[in-house]
């Protein structure tokens, strides 16, 4: 098992627009000369200021983060195997790829041979730009190659170099986004502030540096910052472009660097929906946002190879179907409360039942079932029905796919970010609860400029959509502990916005009867001052304990594995095992897998459920038979896996193969009454014993502490 351990030895060696500032908002502004060229002057000051701001607050997060991923495994002083290692499970895989386009020849062998894969899935040709989102580790291999940097620069620096420096720029897009809701730049470095001081629940990016969310998340909040201003009021036909333009681009980023891109961007379709429904934004900005997602997914489909789980996306179909349900329903947002609320229903209905139909259409032409192991976790999650599904079940039993632990507002708490979202959250929510009610009550007048003047100032449109946004993502959150970095990221811009926008104060001191100009200013640059100077004052001294502290990368089981793998067996031997294992053994020694963890494909579910049969039940001709249907020529047991006591009894691994092939689990405790005892005993367990039927098909070739080789025997 991997571990850190503590080092034996140490070696020397504010964004504003042209556009006029309204009434009712209290800004600094306000209190400077009333000249134009000081208000001009004050504007380039600020906007120079709040972007050095930003630029360094940035830059600090990612050396910061990257600092701590070198103390924590002394990442520049171990061996190239061992760093290879600390890239855990898929994270492997993924590096994998970046290292094959370096190692090959040319750049158009490289392109070949991700194209013309056989090496990933023993026995199988696959397309790996088809299959998996590796845009990035092929850019990041040419460019690479074609800077004169390879004398300074070794190829896993300019690697995590890249995602590191990306931290800054997600840091710079929440700064910004906080920035334009609030109107002063001191929001934005709360909000980077509490991005850094929360980082164990906004990122984890310094000990799983190639996941796919830490290349898409970047992406993801520039995009949230384009949109942002893009659904500002008044915009120069330019800006408005150049806007679109950088929502398009982000967006691709985005989709193009994570599988899970179709459903984030789904929750996005639903904000939309939501605001466009109540009109709480325009209905044309609404429509090139529709337009937008379509767009590019079918682009990323294009340079995918035509990916049929991203045609068959319910984000595709739910556009779609917005957009024609809109043709058909031309009057949604005319008559009575009560008329509107009936048209809002049925509308919805209509779109629910075309989207479904669609999907379901799109589906059966395409004859996709790519994604159907995320609907079974979905329906056994919700409580929609148990089932014994293995791919189900192997995503429920994770920590990562389960609900949000109590501990994270604990944390989140500590550092106020908390109590200061859920204020603004409540404040807000009542905000946009009085403007929804105006609009579908007085929809007569809605196209009145008192109309749309009083609902700009009680609910803006980039405010209504941060809101909408934060609520669903936070369901999501809430619901599955992984996606909490979607959430907790966009807490910090949203929470610090609030404390510093004049609206929020300006509805507490009425509530209160407290309210003049200059109290709402003084409470807006007050609180958040009082605030950063907590953070500093509270978490300044423990971050350098943090930095002072030396460990090192430990894993020397593993590591003798590898090189025995390298050392001892044909370079075209194929292995089997765990996912996660075998990821790193493709990295570390290139040789063939039978499978491994990115699991969005039917195939390789059905071919690594039978691969894990090694921890089932089963006789030794069984898996004999098994592994050699795909080629095995050597199989790899982890007793961490054998003798796994990390999960409660029914979410071991080998309690989900029992319970999928219907036997009886190991150990005190209930077992469904269908289920019946095994005819064999343990594979991995008996094994051991070097029984005759056992030594008739594997040979012990290599063991230690953790894990334990086998060579098949070749005889029929």
């Amino acid at each position: 098992m991997m571990s850190i351990r503590q080092r034996k030895e140490i070696k020397a060696a504010d964004v504003s627009e042209d556009s006029p500032v309204q009434e009712e908002n209290v800004t600094l502004e306000n209190k400077l000369p009333s000249g134009c060229a000081n208000r001009r002057l004050w504007r380039i000051l600020s906007f120079t200021a709040g972007g050095t701001v930003a630029l360094c607050m940035g830059l600090l997060t990612s050396v910061y983060l990257a600092t701590l991923h070198e103390n924590d495994l002394w990442f520049s002083n171990i061996k190239e195997v061992e760093r290879e290692i600390s890239f855990r499970t898929e994270c492997g895989l993924y590096y994998s790829y970046y290292k094959q386009m370096l190692q090959a020849p040319t750049l158009l062998q490289g392109f070949h041979g991700l194209i013309y894969d056989n090496k990933t899935e023993s026995m199988r040709t696959i397309n790996l730009l088809q299959r998996m989102n590796i845009y990035q580790e092929v850019f990041l291999s040419i460019l690479y190659r074609a800077l004169p940097i390879q004398k300074y620069l070794e190829p896993v620096y300019f690697y995590i170099y890249t995602l590191f420096g990306l931290q800054a720029v997600h840091v710079a897009a929440l700064y910004i986004t906080s920035w334009l809701l609030s109107g002063t730049w001191l929001s934005g470095l709360l909000a980077a502030l509490w991005y850094v001081t929360n980082r164990i629940d906004t990122t984890r990016v310094e000990f799983t540096i190639p996941l796919r969310e830490n290349w898409a998340l970047p992406f993801f909040a520039i995009q949230i910052a384009a949109i942002t201003y893009f659904l500002r009021p008044n915009l120069q036909p330019l800006s408005e472009r150049l806007t679109l333009l950088a929502i398009f681009i982000s967006t691709f980023l985005f989709s193009l660097t994570w599988q899970f891109n179709q459903f984030m961007m789904l929750m996005q379709a639903l904000v939309l929906f939501t605001l466009d429904s109540l009109d709480m934004l325009p209905a044309v900005k609404a429509t090139w946002l529709y337009g937008i997602q379509i767009a590019v997914l079918l682009l990323v489909c294009i340079l995918q190879f035509f990916n049929s789980m991203i045609l068959g996306s319910l984000l595709i179909s739910f556009n779609l179907s917005v957009l024609i349900a809109r043709k058909f329903q031309k009057n949604l947002k005319t008559g009575s409360f009560l008329n509107r609320i009936g048209k809002l229903l049925l509308h919805l209905f209509v779109v629910l039942c075309l989207t479904l139909f669609l999907n379901n259409i799109i589906k059966k032409i395409l004859n996709l079932k790519s994604d159907e192991h995320i609907f079974k976790f979905l329906k056994a999650k919700f409580g929609l029905g148990a089932t014994r599904d293995f791919d189900a079940n192997l995503y429920l039993c994770e920590e990562a796919f389960g609900l949000l632990p109590f501990n994270t507002f604990e944390r989140l708490s500590y550092t106020l970010l908390f109590y200061a979202y859920m204020l603004v959250l409540s404040i807000t929510v009542i905000t946009a609860l009085v403007t929804a009610f105006h609009n579908l009550s007085d929809s007569t007048n809605q196209q009145s400029l008192g109309k749309m003047g009083k609902c700009t100032i009680d609910l803006k449109p980039e405010t209504a959509y941060n809101l909408i946004h934060t609520i669903l993502f936070g369901f999501l959150a809430l619901s599955t502990m992984r996606m909490k970095y979607l959430w907790t990221s966009h807490m910090c811009a949203f929470a610090s916005s609030g404390l510093c926008s004049p609206d929020t104060w300006q509805l507490l001191l009425k509530s209160v009867h407290l309210y003049s100009p200059r109290r709402v200013c003084i409470m807006r640059y007050s609180v958040p001052i009082l605030i950063l100077l907590y953070l500093c004052c509270k978490f300044w001294p423990g971050m350098m304990d943090e930095l002072s502290e030396l460990r090192e990368f430990y894993d020397p089981d593993t590591v003798e594995l590898m090189n025995w793998i390298n050392s001892n067996t044909p370079r075209k031997a194929v292995f089997a095992g765990s996912m996660q294992l075998l990821a790193g053994v493709k990295l570390c020694t290139g040789r063939t897998l039978t499978n491994h963890p990115h699991y969005e494909d039917s195939s390789l579910r059905e071919r690594t459920k039978a691969i894990y049969q090694i921890y089932a039940k089963r006789s030794p001709e069984d898996v004999h038979a098994l592994l050699r249907s795909f080629g095995a020529d050597y199989v790899i047991l982890e007793d961490s896996i054998c003798y796994e006591r990390r999960h409660r009894r029914g979410c071991r691994l080998r309690d989900l193969l029992d319970m999928a092939n219907g036997h009886v689990m190991d150990g005190p405790g209930e077992n469904d009454p269908d289920l019946k005892p095994a005819h064999h005993p343990r594979f991995c367990e008996e094994i051991k014993r070097n029984l005759p039927p056992y030594k008739a098909h594997f040979t012990r070739v290599f063991h230690n502490k953790t894990f334990h080789v086998y060579k098949l025997s070749r005889n029929k």
